[in-house]
């Protein structure tokens, strides 16, 4: 058999104690191990940064600027001793507010706002936070504002400042902002300046007021004037216009006359041409008619065919005499017979004649 043995239990007292000492262990170890999360959830929290579209993010340790840029998205950096700016680099628009102005001849204007339309080339971030710090605008574009803006002031006068140069303010402002930025800050863009109207001295103002009243008066007076001339001539033109009208319609009736005239003339022409033709082909054919027929005649004219003529025309006088005696001038004897044979041929001459 086996000898036991039997270890007595230890007092109640120290049974206490060494629980009591376990559980103030167990504190202090959950109170490290919660001290140990709580620093790494901090430093987790503060090594993750999320940098927004848009802009550019730079990093500083220990006051200085590292080298490492970051683009939009989440990203880690050492915890505690690194910390972080994000840079806008898409458009933006600085307020400039207040701006003092000395013009040439003495008098002090305020320029409530003027606006700086700008955006930064992500590629030029470091450089110019480098050399002007992440606040560079403060330096690049506010400081400058206000140098520039007086520079011109001091050169011109108050009407020149707010009347008679005050819409060349915006683009001389962009264009001297600009020429400076380019050698001093390249990637700095200066897109547009707006300018208000400066505020100035209340009497001033009004003596503006009254001359820009007395200009809108004269402005008025030759506007109307300017009416009344167009009126004038447009009244004029439309008299131009209703005599050129009557004159081309006139013009228009008389060369229909014209044209009518000239058409009879014509068409009388030519009825007196076919007339004198016709009368000229009459005449030709009659010519022709009494030529032929002449020349027929001598054809036909002989002696013979006379001395026919004759007995037939003297046959054809039938005469019936009443007296004693009977004429014997167709008889061949006597004395009277050759007086009658002349006076035949006479007769039978004039009749050739004729024809």
């Amino acid at each position: 058999m086996l000898a036991h043995t039997i270890i007595p239990p230890p007092p109640w007292g120290t049974l206490f104690t060494m629980l009591t000492l376990a559980n103030v262990l167990m504190a202090q170890l959950g109170a490290i191990a919660s001290i140990i999360c709580a620093i790494g959830g901090a430093a987790l929290f503060s090594s993750v940064h999320k940098i927004e579209e848009g802009h550019t993010g730079v990093y500083y340790r220990g006051g200085a600027l590292l080298t490492t840029t970051s683009s939009p998205g989440f990203h880690l950096m050492m915890p505690f001793i690194t910390h972080f700016k994000s840079v806008q680099t898409t458009l933006q628009t600085d307020e400039v507010k207040n701006v003092p102005c000395g013009t040439g001849g003495g008098v002090m204007i305020y320029f409530d706002r003027i606006e700086v339309v700008n955006y930064l080339v992500p590629s030029a971030v470091y450089d110019i936070v480098k050399n002007f710090t992440a606040d560079y605008d403060k330096a690049l574009i506010f400081n400058k504002v206000h140098h520039e803006l007086n520079q011109f002031c001091s050169v011109h006068s108050l009407q020149e400042v707010y009347i008679g140069l005050f819409d060349q303010i915006d683009e001389n402002l962009k264009l001297t902002l600009q020429e400076d930025l380019t050698s001093m800050a390249p990637g700095l863009i200066i897109q547009a300046v707006r300018v208000t109207k400066p505020n100035i001295p209340e009497s001033i103002r009004r003596n503006y007021e009254m001359m820009e009243a007395e200009k809108t008066k004269l402005l008025i007076s030759a506007q109307t004037q300017k009416v009344v001339e167009k009126e004038a001539e447009t009244e004029r033109k439309r008299a131009v216009i209703e005599a050129e009208k009557v004159a081309q319609v006139a013009e228009i009736k008389f060369s229909q006359k014209v044209m009518e005239k000239e058409t009879e003339k014509t068409i009388s022409e030519i009825e007196d041409r076919a007339f004198l033709a016709k009368m000229r082909a009459r005449a030709d054919a009659e010519f022709y008619t009494a030529q032929r027929a002449a020349e027929a005649n001598k054809l036909k004219l002989t002696p013979e065919y006379l001395q026919l003529m004759k007995f037939q025309a003297i046959a054809a006088n039938s005469k019936i005499y009443f007296g004693s005696e009977i004429p014997q001038m167709f008889v061949d004897s006597g004395p009277g017979t050759s007086k009658a044979s002349a006076a035949m041929d006479v007769l039978a001459e004039q009749i050739l004649d004729l024809d």
